[in-house]
């Protein structure tokens, strides 16, 4: 999701109850170029996506859409917020490497990892083994598709955020006035804002409940493993689905939503208001070791 230009720097502070801050030259030179952005590449609405920490440099990630907000997506990067350079889709086999991937960002994005992955050969006969094979990734397409997976797994938005247009484009719904505070706790009221995969697995009477304008996504309390942890921890109570904590702030009057499989995803939402938006800033590499933590 992001954080859009026009309200930065205050979204900035909000998410800065996720520890996240940025030093006040930064956040100047990015709100600058969140302008110049938008208007050299033509973008309908831009968003500061979040930082993904390097071993040398950090990279700055900015995202630009189009009239559907859903699948006309670009990705731009920076490692000075002053100069940007496009970032190309991940192509089908960085998507595949990506999983297999070690080490952390460099900073260099000609930078190359070696990267092993094993295939079944001879399948399902005596001759049947397990060839190892070595690749390279180059940083760049790395950093391309980890974006796509954070994306797939931890971008989210607030019911009826965002609707479905009779033609198909998915924008940003103008009469959405924000959750409830009892609506804020619940994790199905928040939704991948990605393709859906479990919904059209779903049966055709089960689909036959859902508002297609606006139940047209997957629900993050959907996702596998399942299972609750609920902690009071005054002044604040934080609740653990696996996979996500919620925890309020200021009371009630800011819901924050962090995913535990991809730690520095934060996001927040000020129950009764159209305000919501999320940053990202890590590594960039999902944490693995989630089934033995909780």
């Amino acid at each position: 999701m992001g954080i859009e230009a026009k309200d930065f720097i205050l979204d900035l502070d909000l998410l800065a109850f996720s520890g996240i801050a940025f030093s006040p030259e930064q956040r100047a030179s990015l709100q600058t170029s969140l302008i110049i952005l938008k208007e050299q590449y033509k973008f309908k609405t831009i968003h500061f996506w979040g930082k993904i920490l390097g071993i040398n440099d950090d990279y700055f990630i900015v995202q630009g859409r189009q009239k559907d907000e859903l699948r006309h997506r670009q990705f731009l990067y920076s490692k000075d917020c002053i100069n940007w350079n496009m970032l190309n889709p991940p192509s089908k086999e960085a998507k595949e490497l990506v999983d297999v991937c070690q080490g952390r960002f460099t900073g260099d994005p000609s930078n190359d990892f070696e990267v092993v992955k094993y295939e079944i050969t001879d399948e399902d006969t005596e001759d049947e083994n397990i060839e190892e094979i070595k690749t390279t990734l180059r940083e760049e397409d790395r950093l391309a598709a980890s974006l796509w997976r954070i994306e797939q797994d931890a971008l989210i938005v607030p019911y009826t955020a965002y609707i479905l247009q009779p033609n198909g484009d998915v924008q940003r719904n103008r009469t959405f006035e924000g959750l409830t505070i009892a609506e804020s706790t619940k994790l199905s009221n928040y939704y991948h804002f990605c393709e859906p995969i479990h919904l059209p697995k779903k049966s055709l009477v089960q689909r036959s409940t859902l508002e297609k304008s606006l139940q047209f996504l997957d629900p993050i309390d959907e996702d596998v493993p399942k299972g609750i942890f609920v902690l009071a921890i005054p002044p604040n109570q934080i609740a653990i689905l696996l996979g996500w904590s919620v925890q309020y702030e200021r009371g009630s009057g800011l819901v924050q939503i962090r995913s535990l499989k991809w730690p520095g995803m934060a996001f927040f939402h000020i129950p009764g208001t159209n305000r919501y938006g999320s940053l990202y800033c890590g590594i960039g590499e999902e944490n693995k070791d989630l089934a033995f933590m909780l």
